[in-house]
């Protein structure tokens, strides 16, 4: 007995001390297994606790009178897979007539009180069948990517969402998206994730730093341009917008439009042409936005609206073309000037880090999920890189991008750099490399917190 209570009690201790230091160990090793069983057994009471049960059909209830016997229960959402992951539960329902998905949204966060569970959110997969996805731990609070992701053309995992799964950057699907983040907020961190991302991938990388370049030319080796003034970014905006109408007749010429050809084969943008005639696609990153729109004389206004409508007619008319933005910055608000909204409108994807006003906010998710505003205004500055994401469709999530030191990146960029492709049109703002491609330098140690 004394051996037991010994082997017991060191039991307890190992799975409080890793409850305290390394909360998914305790959750693969301990926690899955008894928030499976607790689910389980508390299920039926819990759903009629929360008003998710429905009156038995009426044949039942006539049924039961005719043989006397009780009256059938009120009846929950059926369990049709019960799942586990590396940070939770996967709960998979079929709903009863008359139920509705929003009734488990509303009811997601006395779901998570009543299973004893960090977080509950849910999704409807198909009509009648919704997914309820249970966090076991904080999983934003030190974020730890899986080791596997699926990567494929154009999609690029970039962070942890708070259910515990990957968030992915897919610019096929959302090609141009607005990154916003007081100093300090871990913007600068995702910047670099997507970086990192897009090192070993085919494509293009063009920069646009206004301030002096200090956040992007470290990672020249792998960019195929980079303008660090306004000016030398009004003269590479406007190259861009010239090889988008040479996309455009390429493609024209190639579209292949007769009777016997199927539509599937009808070349409409750069996916659609042969590998050997695809032009490169290019991801243009900028820096700060606000630095763009910003002027003090009628020849920076000139210049300003020259800025302003390349950087619009490459997002309403680049995804073909297969030219995608990222538009980053501080501070996005129409104060900034005719055409800011109308840009704002083509940002599909919205990622809205830590603000210091409402009104970036707003123009962030305002018109999109309003739900989302007051979720991007009430990050606390103590956790950098905590960040709310959505796009046009109403949907967001908070996420936490993973620590990624600059010299992480300049690594990743040195390593890649054989795959940076020379562009006629931008030959003239390629990056100066002074020497050879510095060899890779051992990373310090990355804080588990994201900066």
């Amino acid at each position: 007995m004394t051996a037991f209570t010994v082997a017991l009690v060191l039991v307890v201790a190992a799975a409080g001390l890793l409850r305290w230091r390394r909360p998914a160990w305790y959750w693969l090793a301990f926690g899955v297994t008894l928030a499976a069983l607790r689910v389980l057994v508390r299920y039926r009471s819990v759903m009629d606790a929360c008003g998710l049960t429905v009156p038995p059909a009426r044949w039942r209830l006539a049924l039961a009178r005719a043989t006397n016997r009780p009256i059938p229960e009120p009846r929950p959402p059926r369990i049709r897979r019960l799942r586990p992951t590396r940070t939770g539960l996967v709960l998979r329902l079929k709903l009863r007539p008359g139920q509705d998905v929003f009734d488990i949204a509303a009811a997601s966060d006395r779901l998570r009180h009543s299973f004893s569970m960090f977080g509950v959110t849910s999704r409807e997969v198909r009509s009648g069948v919704v997914e309820v996805r249970m966090t076991g731990y904080d999983v934003l609070k030190r974020v730890q990517m899986p080791a596997e992701t699926e990567t494929r053309a154009m999609r690029i995992p970039v962070a942890l969402r708070e259910d515990g799964s990957v968030h992915y950057r897919d610019y096929r699907a959302i090609p141009h998206a607005l990154t916003l983040g007081a100093t300090e907020s871990g913007k600068s961190v995702y910047q670099r994730n997507l970086v990192a991302g897009l090192a070993p991938l085919d494509v293009a990388l063009v920069g646009i730093d206004c301030k002096q370049g200090v956040e992007l030319f470290p990672l020249a080796r792998r960019f195929s341009a980079l303008a660090d003034s306004p000016d030398t970014a009004a003269e590479l905006l406007d190259a861009l917008v010239t090889r988008m109408a040479d996309v455009y007749r390429l493609i024209r010429t190639q579209q292949r439009i007769t009777v016997d050809v199927p539509d599937a084969e009808i070349a409409a943008d750069i996916w659609d042409l042969p590998d050997e005639l695809r032009p490169t696609p290019i991801v243009v990153l900028v820096d700060e936005v606000a630095e763009l729109a910003l002027y003090a004389t009628k020849e920076e206004e000139r210049r300003r609206d020259r800025i302003i409508t390349a950087l619009v007619r490459l997002a309403q008319l680049g995804r073909a073309a297969g030219i995608y933005l990222e538009i980053c910055g501080q501070r996005f608000g129409s104060e900034l000037g005719k055409g800011i909204t109308m840009l704002r409108a083509q940002l599909t994807g919205r990622t809205a880090h830590r603000l210091n006003d409402e009104t970036s906010a707003n123009m962030a998710f305002g018109d999109i999920a309003p739900d989302a505003v007051l979720a991007a205004i009430q990050i606390p500055a103590e956790l950098r890189g905590l960040a709310i994401a959505g796009d046009v469709s109403g949907g967001w999530h908070r996420i936490r991008a993973p620590h990624t030191s600059l010299r992480q990146a300049v690594n990743l960029c040195n390593r890649y750099a054989d795959r940076t492709p020379d562009l006629p049109e931008l030959a003239p703002f390629r990056p100066a490399m002074t020497g050879t491609a510095t060899e890779l330098v051992p990373s310090a140690k990355a804080s588990p917190a994201t900066a």
